[in-house]
């Protein structure tokens, strides 16, 4: 639900990317992908947050990047 990202564990705070998958389903379950937002940002401060729903295409080619991305950087040495 949309409490998680305030709960602020480990994987919320310190993981490199944060992707709230299934938004789709958040009107069924009563999560707020405002709050989510909102929370993820106290949160996380500057650490990216994605919302998608991969199952729809939805957001996968960002997290793709991201991913290929903070790769290349880890290679590489660059920042």
């Amino acid at each position: 639900g949309d409490k998680v990202p305030r709960k602020g564990g480990p994987g919320i705070t310190q993981s490199d990317l944060l992707v709230i998958n299934k938004i789709d389903l958040a009107p069924h379950v009563g999560a707020d992908l405002a709050v989510m937002e909102r929370d993820a940002r106290r949160m996380r401060g500057a650490g990216p947050t994605v919302f998608a729903q991969v199952t729809a295409g939805i957001a996968v080619a960002e997290i793709a990047a991201r991913i290929t991305d903070a790769r290349h950087r880890a290679l590489t040495g660059a920042p």
